[in-house]
């Protein structure tokens, strides 16, 4: 029996690959589904057969019998051009990480930095089971920049998000100008299809970081060439000063732009941005580090906002989202439990489930970027993006509820094999048509740089 197929074959595809996974725990996350012993075809870069699937000609057929079938995970928001730096900045605040990465390191890169880092950062991804990334590229000081980012996420493999942001000098509001205008270049060539797996956006300083003329500028650019907007609000004490209200006031929010991060923000502010359709994206692990605030996930949740999970910065914390997860479902289940013992109560029942968290880094992890059509869930239809888990295991053996070992268990040593658009970008805990270590000498380089040109400062 078959639960749900697409009929025919799809010839307009360029890939014919088909693959059938068989036998595996399938974590579809569809809203309402619970996980099933079952099959799951690729045909092409689709998924074409959800259930119990009947041998299919010429398909490769994969045992999945002691793996965990589900989406590939979704990271909502990483600056990957920090990748190069890793752990630099492992006992920075917030305040620290503005003064040393911007002030002293951010300058130093070149464009074969920026390229070095974000290479290594998106296959460091895929490794650990997510298949798409929001690229927050922040440090690109001219076009070249910008062009060794866009090629290195289109050479690693994976799905991606480039977020066109600003320059060392814009962030460091040296230079106060608007969002350069080259991201239109982009738009008009190698980002000019919005299907393809490497698409655009642009990331925005917003109002805690420019003027509100700056601002209206941008949001106007970014709508001018059809492409979605992420933007930092709500991180530390300038995420109190109403900065989201005066995006409203100009008539600046919208369906079409990710605010990251919120810990600091108002409810009535929260609620503009849910009337208005915006999507969110928070990075647990890092804002409890560095001082963000306390973690919006759940007032974002309860307005309805779609909220996706990050990792934000590799110089921080570790890059993969099973510890992102982790950290997430601690820090609001621990910010409840010491409200409910401060009015001298007990909670009844936890206040945040295992699978609302895995929906932060899958289904809801897509909406919140605004590709909820394509990916986040194994849906008959939807690009082919999905990670297989080993549960054999001593860490994740015997599994009773597949989503549970998923998130309290599983770590990047169970990520078996990856797939994007139907093609294996990982196979047998192996990447495919990466030579790793030349993405790991290219990264050490940079990094020897960088931290020479740091110590030469004045």
């Amino acid at each position: 029996m078959v639960i749900d197929a697409v009929p025919g074959a799809r010839h307009h595809e360029r890939v014919t690959r088909k693959t059938l996974l068989r036998g595996g725990w399938l974590v579809t996350m569809v809203p309402g589904s619970e996980p099933v012993r079952g099959d799951l075809l690729i045909d092409g870069d689709r998924i074409a057969a959800v259930g119990r699937v009947d041998d299919v000609a010429g398909a490769e057929v994969v045992d999945a019998r002691h793996r965990i079938v589900l989406p590939g995970l979704i990271d909502s928001h990483r600056h990957l051009w920090q990748s190069s730096l890793r752990t630099i900045a492992c006992d920075w605040t917030l305040g620290e990480y503005f003064a040393r990465m911007r002030g002293r390191y951010g300058g130093l890169f070149r464009a074969e930095d920026i390229g070095a880092g974000t290479l290594l950062g998106a296959v460091e991804a895929l490794d650990s089971g997510i298949t798409t990334v929001v690229d927050w590229s922040h440090n690109l000081h001219s076009p070249e920049h910008a062009d060794a980012a866009w090629e290195a996420l289109r050479a690693a493999g994976g799905r991606a998000v480039f977020a066109y942001g600003a320059t060392n000098a814009q962030a460091l509001r040296e230079d106060v100008g608007p969002h350069t205008r080259d991201v239109a270049r982009l738009r008009n060539g190698v980002a000019a299809d919005d299907g393809a797996r490497v698409t655009l956006a642009m990331a925005v300083r917003g109002p805690e970081f420019t003027s509100i003329d700056n601002c209206a500028s941008d949001w106007a650019l970014a709508r001018e060439l059809g492409v979605p907007v992420t933007v930092h609000v709500g991180g530390g004490l300038r995420g109190t000063q109403g900065g989201v209200a005066e995006l409203s006031r100009h008539g600046l929010l919208g369906a079409d732009t990710t605010y990251v991060h919120c810990n600091m923000l108002s409810d009535v502010e929260l609620d503009l941005i849910a009337a208005a359709g915006g999507r969110a994206s928070v990075s647990p692990e890092v804002e409890a580090n560095m001082g963000h605030g306390p973690p919006a996930t759940a007032r974002l949740r309860a307005r309805g906002i779609p909220t996706g999970i990050s990792a934000d910065v590799c110089t921080n914390v570790g890059g993969d989202l099973f510890g992102a997860m982790r950290v997430a479902i601690a820090l609001q289940r621990g910010s409840d439990h010491a409200a409910a013992l401060a009015r001298g109560e007990t909670l009844a029942a936890v206040s945040m489930r295992a699978r609302e968290v895995l929906e932060l880094a899958t289904v809801d992890g897509a909406r919140a970027i605004g590709l909820g059509d394509r990916i986040g869930t194994l849906e008959v239809g939807k690009q082919a993006d999905v990670l297989l888990l080993r549960t054999d295991l001593a860490n994740l053996s015997p599994v009773g509820d597949p989503i549970a070992a998923v998130v309290h268990a599983a770590g990047p040593q169970n990520v078996e094999s990856v797939y994007v658009a139907g093609r294996p970008v990982k196979r047998d805990g192996h990447l495919v048509d990466v030579d790793v270590p030349a993405v790991i000498a290219r990264a050490q380089a940079s990094h020897d740089h960088l931290v020479r040109a740091e110590n030469s400062l004045a």
